[in-house]
């Protein structure tokens, strides 16, 4: 539990939570339902979150991993920018070459009395130095008082390796404040434990650090911050202070990765995520790897590196001959390394893991799945720890359990624990929710479950980073409301049909209870009202109409949604033929022949000629690799967008634009508005701002430096570029193609030819003098013949996970996913290029592809897939995309001959697989002629 551990509550709150208990008890058998729960999205696109922590006046403060430190307040729903603190994120490996680290500003933590100091500690890696270092500032209001800065503890640490870098910090009752602190070591290449003694190898050799009882990694700490800014030692720890080769601020040891802690504040007992090493099967070296949730009634020895689990052991192993002897005595732990300064004996007995997984089904605990695994922790919750007055506050059937997130799998497990702090059991918690990437997970103080989430891709500020919270509603549940029409538009008289079918509640008792109110508004006047379900009314005048459907439940809840309906205009028709070509996939065909044509009630036709051609929009753009060409069309709203401003859009949402520049606000950096007003739109400032993308820059705009970005490839550089200088120019006009002809595909120079084309055409009608003007579109989406399998819908059995990149897993027997309007014209096979793999646990199988449901028509069965292992990066010099292309484990499916876009069923099969075990990874899709 971690909101400031605010404890003191005034006599009235306390005679408040007296008299509410003396009410009706909640029933902690029963298990709400989920659709109690309301996941809410506070915020987005942050760059690197890492940790939040909670202040008073329902803000949230938390960091991220450059050096931003910004606060998030509920009530105005903005993000502040505090401070930018120094850090380190680099490490220059023993070939001098300069990589990205784990380290940064790791954590944040307010202390239990910030309503009356204002203190919040930080943890973070020093800027010059190779250490990590936790101090203290004042935080007041939306200052970060600089010269309030006292460093309390530091860490020293090697920099010539990644990784592990810990960061989490919790409060307990007495002020003693706990820290996890990683191994700050190199992950071993056969992903087992880090036992290198040899020379030059320290960074590879655990037994330096986490099994070192005089060195603070791999450890987690527990110190009594003080006034000045110093740290006394609480008793209890493990080793008391004055004992020779010891650290008296280790409370337990033999730590890998520990990631957030948090406190049973009824017990006392300390738990926490802790991530393992890489191994998928047992070895010659020892056990596979386990990710681990564990439990520290007191301070002791975890194990690391020695043993890991259930406290299985890890073989002796001497590098230098390369041989391998005895497994480590779990009773007698010694840890006999060159590099070790501590004690030789241990402590004991050696504490296992609670709760422990691989990357396959654990047989232990199987709830948890397969996959990739990266055990964050959670908080554990009690009541008690809530003011009575806290509107979002679990039910009672969580008290005492423990709720655990895992930030590749995207579960939350609510864990039971028996009456000493052991585990029971665990189930999942809101299983149809997906909480991928989540990087910290607490309770806030008003009860509701906050969850960050760092997003989907390591190293960089992510568009699907956010901070969520989940919501419990004990009460009366509002309807929910579902409003819709017929027609909304087109000449009078206009008759149109409304329905609310859809529309539900979750309460039994107001089941076929609800009140149904639909009004028809014209300039804020009541034209007509009806109380029945699915009226029907015609409009004799033109104009727009506001339609409103009000629906109210037997406790007065009410719900509501709005429609718009214009009368006096009909909708224009626009359609784009395009002949003798398969019109869902571009297979490098040089030249496309095309037809457009348009109709409309009021204004006629394109073949007649009363409507122009130069009245229509008709663009042919490429779309790059990572951008699905369909949902470029549905985001062009005018229709004079092209869609390579829309991906230039996309591109500045997707990366690290949004911390330093808004859109027409001025940030750290000047906004787009005023970039586009200083350089006119032209090919010598294209070129020079690509170039300051790309290299970085200062001295422009301020003292405040322009990163540089060199991952970006010119091409995309310039579709962001494109954009913003598109921003100035509001006099500017598509270039538009005729109505008929052929347009070529070209693929832009820089770009690496993996993507798609969109021919798209618009035209917005003359409307009325009483009704607006309407527009309509068409386009045909010629998508790269591989496939992305995110771009599926109706999904059975799907894991999606998070970092490095998105895997996309299908788990447990005929699972099954769907593609929907797919033209299968000239297609006579499909392979699924698969991950199967001892690294993802996977079973393997084969595919069937079914027309129309996953119990449709048979169109093909796959090869049986099995295991095949590839490595993760490509040969130096080599294109990825080709090298994995190339290497893929691969379900081939040859299909009927079949015409015309269809919805395609992959159903997934093994009927060895038990409950929801992996089958297969699936990277791409790939349609051949």
């Amino acid at each position: 539990m971690n909101f400031n551990h605010i404890k003191n509550l005034s006599l009235s709150l306390l005679l408040i939570s007296l008299i509410f208990s003396c009410g009706p008890k909640e029933d902690p058998s029963i298990k709400p339902d989920d659709n109690r729960f309301t996941k809410v999205v506070l915020t987005e696109g942050m760059d690197e979150p890492m940790e939040i922590t909670f202040l008073p006046s329902n803000r949230v403060l938390f960091v991220e991993r450059k050096g931003g430190v910004k606060i998030f307040d509920e009530n105005t729903k903005e993000v502040t920018l505090v401070a930018t603190i120094p850090v380190n994120t680099k490490y220059t490996n023993k070939e001098g070459r300069v990589r990205e680290a784990e380290e940064g500003l790791m954590g944040v933590i307010a202390h239990p009395d910030y309503a009356q100091n204002n203190w919040i500690y930080m943890y973070y890696a020093d800027p010059d130095e190779p250490k990590h270092v936790l101090a203290r500032w004042e935080l007041k209001g939306n200052e970060l008082v600089e010269s309030s800065k006292k460093i309390v503890l530091e860490v020293p640490t090697q920099r010539e390796e990644c990784c592990h870098t810990g960061g989490g910090m919790v409060f307990d009752e007495e002020g003693n404040l706990f820290l996890t602190v990683g191994n700050n070591t190199v992950n071993p290449r056969e992903g087992s434990s880090n036992l290198d003694e040899r020379p030059g190898m320290e960074s590879s050799d655990d037994q330096r650090a986490p099994g070192n009882t005089n060195d603070l990694r791999g450890k987690i700490l527990r110190i009594h911050p003080e006034d000045d800014g110093s740290y006394t030692i609480p008793e209890g720890n493990l080793f008391p202070p004055g004992t020779e080769k010891t650290r008296p601020e280790i409370y337990t040891m033999g730590h890998r990765n520990p990631w957030r802690p948090t406190l049973d504040s009824k017990t006392g007992y300390l738990y926490w995520g802790e991530v393992g090493p890489d191994a998928s099967v047992d070895s010659i070296w020892g056990p596979k790897g386990y990710d681990e949730f564990n439990l520290a009634k007191g301070p002791g020895f975890f194990g690391w590196p020695y043993f890991i689990g259930n406290n299985f052991p890890y073989n002796r192993h001497d590098h230098e001959a390369g041989t391998y002897g005895a497994p480590y005595d779990v009773n007698k732990p010694v840890n006999e390394s060159v590099n070790n300064t501590g004690l030789r004996e241990l402590p004991t007995p050696v504490i296992p893991a609670m709760i422990y997984y691989p990357y396959g089904v654990s047989e232990e605990f199987p709830m948890l799945g397969s996959s990739g695994r990266s055990a964050t922790g959670g908080p554990v919750f009690r009541k008690a720890d809530f003011a009575s007055n806290a509107p979002f506050v679990f039910p009672a059937y969580y008290e005492g359990k423990w709720l655990i997130v895992d930030f590749m799998r995207g579960w939350i497990m609510a864990v039971t624990m028996d009456e000493n702090g052991d585990y029971q059991s665990m189930e999942r918690f809101l299983p149809n929710e997906n909480f991928s990437s989540a990087i910290d997970m607490d309770f806030g103080p008003d009860g509701a479950l906050y969850v960050l989430e760092y997003g989907s891709a390591w190293f960089r500020g992510n568009a699907n980073s956010r901070l969520i919270k989940i919501e419990y509603n004990a009460g009366n549940r509002k309807p929910n409301v579902t409003a819709s029409a017929d027609r909304l538009a087109g000449a009078v008289p206009l008759t149109v049909n409304f329905s609310s079918e859809g529309t539900n509640d979750y309460d039994d008792y107001d089941l076929n209870q609800l009140a149904y109110q639909w009004t028809i508004s014209s300039e804020g006047k009541v034209l007509e009202s009806f109380n029945r379900p699915n009226p029907s009314f015609t409009f004799d005048q033109a104009g727009v109409y506001e339609i409103e459907l009000v629906v109210t439940d037997t406790k007065g809840a009410q719900n509501s949604q709005k429609l718009e309906v214009v009368a006096g205009n009909d909708i224009p028709e626009v359609k784009i033929s395009m002949n003798g070509i398969n019109q869902s996939f571009w297979f490098g065909e040089k030249e496309l022949d095309y037809q457009v044509s348009v109709k409309d009630l009021e204004d006629g036709d394109t073949q007649s000629g009363e409507i122009k051609e130069a009245e229509v929009a008709i663009t042919f753009d490429y779309v790059p690799e990572g951008f699905d060409p369909i949902e470029i069309a549905s985001k062009q709203s005018g229709a004079e967008t092209l869609a390579s401003l829309t991906i230039g859009k996309n591109l500045i949402e997707g990366s690290d634009c949004k911390s330093c520049h808004q859109y027409k606000e001025t940030s750290i950096g000047p906004s787009y508005e005023a970039v586009a007003a200083k350089y006119p739109n032209s090919p010598e400032n294209t070129n020079y701002l690509v170039g300051k993308i790309i290299n970085g820059g200062a001295g422009v705009w301020g003292e405040h430096a322009m990163s540089a970005h060199p991952q970006l490839s010119e091409a995309d550089a310039k579709r962001m570029v494109d954009f913003i200088l598109s921003m100035d120019d509001a006099q500017a006009t598509v270039a538009s193609l005729p109505l008929n002809g052929k347009v070529q595909p070209m693929i832009p120079e820089g770009d690496n030819g993996q993507g798609g084309f969109l021919l798209r055409a618009a035209y917005t009608d003359k409307g009325s003098s009483k009704a607006p003007p309407l527009s309509s579109v068409d386009y045909v989406a010629l998508r790269n013949p591989y496939l992305d399998p995110q771009l599926s819908v109706e999904r059975k059995g799907v894991q999606l996970l998070t970092t490095p990149r998105v895997s996309f897993l299908m788990a447990g027997d005929n699972s099954s996913f769907a593609l929907d309007n797919i033209d299968l014209t000239g297609i006579t096979q499909i392979d699924l290029h698969v991950s199967v793999s001892t690294r993802n646990g996977a079973a393997g199988g084969i595919v069937e592809v079914r027309l129309g449901s996953a119990n449709g028509e048979l169109l093909g069965t796959s090869n049986k897939v099995g295991v095949k292992e590839m490595g993760f990066r490509p040969p130096e010099g080599v294109d990825p995309i080709l090298w994995r292309r190339e290497n893929a484990n691969r379900a081939q499916v040859s299909i009927k001959p079949t015409s015309g876009k269809q919805k395609l069923y992959f159903v997934f099969k093994n009927p060895e697989v038990k409950g929801d075990e992996i089958l297969m990874g699936i990277n791409e899709i790939q349609f051949i002629k």
